[in-house]
């Protein structure tokens, strides 16, 4: 089981019913020892091949491996790997030992047939995968022996670990080619994991404990999500006591705290906001603009007051958390004065209305940015006006994502990365590496900036294959040197996640790094199946 440790304040979850009366906080069997939990994002999905769980944070999957928590970057152990896998002298093969007496919850038993499957699934092209683009360095998996998979690189890739998070699915789920987004598992989830998926709707769905779990049954016996899209609709059910938790944005979190029986939780991630700068735009695209603008945005006051103070300060992709892997120097100044020198000098010069102009060409961009999320508006207009200070007028636009996707690389986006942020590898690498400007290489967020640097892109490529450790963290340090140079995008902040919920009597895991994601299966509930009751 993972590591459990009583704390101070702990969150501890009653059961409730949900709204409407419902029995939906306790098991068939008459326990009360189930959670509500309202979630600002839809449910299902639920297909490891498509993606689903990369971060290893699914409920109804297991990884070849898990997550550790604690403070700082965590670790891993063992999960449906029977020990650490191992890796050859140049971790070009890695030998994973599989854990035995282990079943699916559709009652099948898990074996190493099951792990070649869904990594070969995730890697065919017929499945359409958006994941398929971070696992492009595992050639092939086969099974050798009864007991044992390997996976085959085709370089050296010192972490693959992270690549291990992924839920696996039995073979037969994935026996027959297709698209990942038409699989049954996005609704009807098959795996080995501590939770099954019992009841789905749009709005609703019910996860019963798997009571044959390898690891132990989980104490908490029913977790029901409820979809909830609106941040202040969830914050109601929550003041009226109708839910047990939820995830809020920073601001709203705040006006829960020093009440009785709430707790605010702020959890640290690697999760950044910022805006990226399409090379091909006649303004975003002019080095001395990229280079004005991220001198131009008051990053601390955002987090002050757009953030309510739960944040760090981004420049990169790379948060402290990294360790010897930051670089601390790699930091843009808030010097408005500086920026408007640079873009004078470089021909940018101030119109009658304030707005800059070079060549007859208005300074001026269009900033998009998801319509239902409200840190990323608030963000947006920070930036917009911080921008204006120094005659650059930023245009912003709330659409949905269907809308900003064909302009994704023409116009500037408000965007979140960090998806799988447990090494600085997958942390920097789709977000900074020049190969996803190539025509149908990986998803539409890979690099939308079009970012192109040659010193950037030698030492993203030392970091991710090298296996001594103080090479990987220096070319990591020379990413950030060299981007703090020539910026392709405007890094603002790195997201403190904030949730709130009731006070009860359980026992918990403590907190972990979380990832762009954060729903309410992270939170005080990634490791939900750990938790205890206070006795």
């Amino acid at each position: 089981m993972l590591p459990v440790v009583a704390l101070s304040g702990v969150l501890a979850l009653v059961a409730c019913t949900a709204p409407g009366g419902s029995a939906d906080g306790t098991s068939p069997g008459g326990s009360t020892e189930g959670i509500v939990l309202a979630d600002g994002y839809e449910l299902g999905g639920y297909n490891p091949v498509a993606g689903f769980g990369a971060a290893g944070e699914a409920k109804m999957y297991d990884g070849l491996v898990r997550l550790t928590g604690g403070e700082g970057m965590p670790g891993f152990e063992p999960a449906l790997a029977a020990e650490l896998p191992t890796a050859n002298e140049d971790a070009t093969v890695w030998t994973v030992k599989i854990r035995p007496g282990v079943t699916f919850s559709d009652g099948s038993t898990f074996g190493p047939e099951d792990v070649v499957a869904t990594y070969e699934a995730i890697l065919d092209p017929a499945s359409a995968s958006e994941a398929r683009s971070s696992f492009d360095m595992i050639e092939e998996v086969v099974q050798v022996g009864d007991d044992t998979v390997e996976l085959h690189l085709a370089y050296s890739y010192a972490p693959l670990l992270t690549k291990m998070l992924i839920g696996i699915v039995p073979s037969e789920a994935v026996a027959t080619p297709g698209l990942a987004a038409d699989s049954a598992l996005n609704t009807a989830p098959v795996g080995t994991g501590p939770y099954t998926l019992v009841d789905l709707s749009p709005d609703r769905a019910v996860l019963e404990a798997n009571e044959d779990y390898w690891d132990g049954a989980p104490e908490v016996k029913r977790l029901t999500l409820l979809y909830v899209p609106d941040d202040n609709t969830r914050a109601q059910r929550m003041a009226s006591g109708e839910i047990d938790g939820t995830n809020l944005p920073p601001l709203l979190a705040n006006t829960f705290e020093g009440k009785d029986g709430t707790t605010v939780t702020a959890h640290t991630s690697a999760d950044w906001r910022g805006l990226s700068l399409p090379t091909d735009n006649p303004v975003s695209g002019d080095p001395a603009v990229r280079m004005a603008l991220n001198l131009a945005a008051n990053r601390q006051s955002m987090i002050d007051d757009v953030l309510g103070g739960h944040g760090r300060v981004a420049a990169t992709p790379i948060p402290e958390v990294y360790g010897d892997a930051y670089e601390p120097g790699a930091v843009f100044a808030y010097d408005p004065a500086r920026a408007e020198q640079i873009l004078t000098e470089a021909g940018w010069v101030v119109g009658p209305d304030g707005i800059r102009v070079k060549d007859g060409q208005r300074a001026q961009i269009a900033l998009m940015y998801n319509s239902v999320d409200t840190v990323r508006r608030d963000l947006a207009q920070a930036f917009a006006s911080d921008a204006l200070a120094v005659g650059v007028e930023v245009n912003l636009e709330a659409l949905s994502w269907d809308r900003i996707d064909p302009r994704i690389n023409t116009d500037s986006t408000l965007l979140g990365g960090g998806d799988e942020p447990f090494d600085p590898d997958t942390q920097a690498y789709g977000a900074l590496s020049s190969v996803f400007v190539q025509p149908d290489v990986g998803s539409i967020y890979d690099n939308p900036s079009d970012y192109q640097d040659a010193t950037v892109d030698a030492a993203l490529e030392v970091g991710r294959r090298s296996l001594d450790q103080a090479e990987r963290d220096a070319a990591y340090r020379q990413v950030q040197d060299a981007y703090i140079d020539d910026p392709g995008y405007v890094y603002l902040v790195f997201l403190d996640h904030t949730y709130v919920s009731k006070d009860a009597g359980w026992t918990m895991s403590g907190p972990v790094l979380e990832p762009h994601a954060h729903g309410v299966t992270w939170g005080p509930w990634w490791s939900l199946q750990s938790w205890t009751r206070d006795r």
